[in-house]
């Protein structure tokens, strides 16, 4: 149920229904106004159709009674008798016929395809006054299969001399013909019927590929984001490796929207694999710390349960606890000053003292505290300083403490008779200080992660033994507060 309810709610499923209702929609128009236009253009047609007969039959008709008054004064014969009431000649029942094979019911029947009224009248002298009409009803029942009745009709007149009364020596009176066709049989009925058939059947096919194409489409469409949906439920379920596979050509916006998840994705497992490794570093570190701070606990343990039990009495013994406790207590004051120092610079809390003073003098300080280390341990500590003052923004102190950090790891891991080189010199608006020496060095593998936070060197096995793994997370908190 659940799943239904989403399948009609999504958007692939809204896609469909829209694109579906457009179609629908345009062609409920067309099959609505078409058929009206179509049947408006047949009537028209028709109408003009009919005139065109209507014309036809009159011009006939009119002919055959010229043709039937004679050709000749001696053959010559009137078109209307003189009688009172007036009545047609016997030459207009011989040119248009009255019967079933008359001129005019042949005509009804093979030409006009419609009801046919024909009139005979008087022209201008007795306008109006009809001698003769004839009406020929056409038969439906012999009329085609498909063919219906128009409910339209069309008229024509035309005007024909009585050349027989010019022998009078009078003017010859005109006779007027007038021709009507009416409710003629058509097509169109049958014709609009069948176009709408072919349309609705057309319309039918038409709605069906829409929506077939609209599936498709929405198929298209919606699958970057069904694919994103599925690459963010494995990113929720822990799987952090999982990428969303680039569209070959698609829309601009799903190809920047893949590439945007994929570099969030990737920017997440560095981030988490990153967290993991602090995390890693942080227990390690904890162990060491521990490890670091039991031991000299430990010591001042013993010292103190020595001194209790009578070792106070000896003075060369007192001494040398008391010693050894002093340096146990320097230890703990190193540790705790390191890890007070970091978490200040972690948090925030430091503020710079910017001075734009002679670097020089930064170095030769830091060099000089470290001198005297150097030469117990047999290590030449050198400067190489420029003749010229280097000023550059920095805090003096903070700075030391970076240079003295370095210098004293490059002695720590110096052998005796080494050379440890410290230099400065100025590039643009930069200083740059380089401390170079000759001891076991730096794995390049572990060069990107020396400066890390908890990290110690695997090759440096007295920093396993004396160091924590700070100062050079310190010095690198400090560089970067002063955008090195």
């Amino acid at each position: 149920m659940n799943r239904a309810r989403a399948f009609f709610q999504g958007y692939r499923f809204r896609l469909v229904v829209a694109f579906s209702l457009v179609v629908a929609t345009a062609l409920a128009l067309v099959l609505t106004s078409l058929p009206r236009l179509l049947d408006g253009y047949f009537a028209q047609q028709e109408q003009e159709a009919l005139e065109d007969r209507t014309q036809l039959v009159t011009s006939l008709i009119v002919q055959q009674l010229i043709q039937n008054q004679g050709l000749t004064s001696e053959t010559v014969r009137p078109i209307v008798c003189e009688t009172e009431p007036p009545a047609p000649c016997d030459m207009v029942w011989r040119a248009l016929g009255d019967g079933e094979e008359g001129y005019v019911v042949n005509l009804a029947r093979e030409l006009a395809r419609a009801d046919v009224t024909m009139t005979l009248s008087f022209g201008a002298e007795r306008p109006g006054l009809v001698v003769y009409r004839l009406e020929v009803p056409l038969d439906s029942e012999t009329a085609p299969a498909g063919q219906r009745r128009e409910p339209i009709q069309a008229s024509r007149s035309a005007e024909i001399v009585d050349v027989f009364w010019t022998r009078n020596e009078v003017a010859a009176p005109s006779r007027l013909v007038t021709v009507t066709l009416s409710d003629p049989l058509s097509l169109r009925a049958q014709t609009l019927e069948t176009i709408v058939g072919v349309l609705f059947g057309a319309a039918v096919l038409a709605l069906l590929v829409a929506i077939v194409l609209a599936v498709l489409l929405a198929e298209r469409l919606t699958d970057p984001i069904r694919r994103l949906t599925q690459a963010s439920r494995s990113l929720a379920e822990g799987r952090l490796d999982e990428r969303v596979t680039m569209p070959a050509r698609g829309a601009p916006e799903i190809v920047e929207l893949s590439t945007a998840f994929n570099a969030m994705a990737e920017r997440l497992q560095s981030s988490i694999e990153y967290i993991s490794r602090d995390r890693d570093r942080s227990r390690e570190f904890l162990a060491d710390v521990s490890h670091e701070l039991r031991t000299p606990i430990a010591a001042l343990r013993t010292f103190n349960e020595l001194l209790q039990e009578g070792a106070a009495a000896d003075a060369e013994a007192r001494d040398e606890f008391l010693a050894h406790s002093h340096q146990q207590i320097e230890r703990l004051d190193w540790l705790a000053t390191n890890l007070l120092e970091l978490s200040k610079l972690d948090s925030g809390l430091v503020a710079l003292d910017l001075r734009p003073d002679d670097l020089r003098a930064v170095v030769e300080d830091a060099v000089a505290q470290a001198e005297p280390g150097a030469a117990r341990k047999g290590v030449s500590l050198n400067a190489e300083l420029p003749t010229e003052a280097v000023r550059v923004l920095h805090d003096p102190p903070r700075l030391g403490q970076v240079l003295a950090n370095v210098i004293g790891n490059a002695v720590k891991f110096t052998p005796v008779d080494g050379r440890v080189t410290v230099s400065l010199r100025s590039d643009a608006d930069e200083a740059i200080v380089e401390v170079a020496d000759t001891g076991v060095g730096i794995d390049p593998v572990e060069l990107p992660q020396v400066f890390e936070r908890f990290y110690r060197g695997a090759q440096a096995v007295e920093a396993r033994a004396a160091g924590s793994g700070l100062g050079l997370s310190i010095v690198r908190s400090v560089v970067e507060m002063h955008h090195g």
